[in-house]
């Protein structure tokens, strides 16, 4: 299996469980891995034969851009499900972090690997 990645997309939510949360825009980070293979758009220089991912990272955009969750765990499941039901990944791994969440730390993060490898 090969993988295409996506690194360090940064995207403004409205993302927290605190009221002032849910009144202001907060940068989150995504980090995307996703299974494929990518014999078929190599071998013929296609990109209708492989993982999109300036399409994806649009599509994580638009979701985001769309949503307004308490918890970053809701947002994460959210764009998983639609990666994997819009653009037929069969396995991914989502780390989605969100800076600045508790005092002292780099950021809060969550990890959700969903297939079959």
């Amino acid at each position: 299996m090969d993988i295409v990645r996506i690194s360090a997309l940064r995207v403004e939510a409205v993302i927290g469980v605190h009221a002032w949360e849910q009144r202001i825009r907060q940068p989150l980070v995504f980090d995307l891995d996703m299974g494929t293979d990518i014999r078929p758009a190599a071998n013929d220089d296609d990109l209708g034969r492989t993982l999109d991912y300036a399409a994806i990272s649009e599509r994580i955009r638009a979701l985001v851009a769309s949503s307004r969750y308490a918890l970053i765990e809701t947002l994460a499941e959210r764009v998983v499900a639609a990666i994997r039901d819009e653009f037929g990944v069969a396995w991914l791994r989502l780390e989605l972090r969100k800076p600045g969440a508790v005092g002292g730390a780099q950021h809060v993060a969550v990890i959700i690997e969903r297939g079959q490898r």
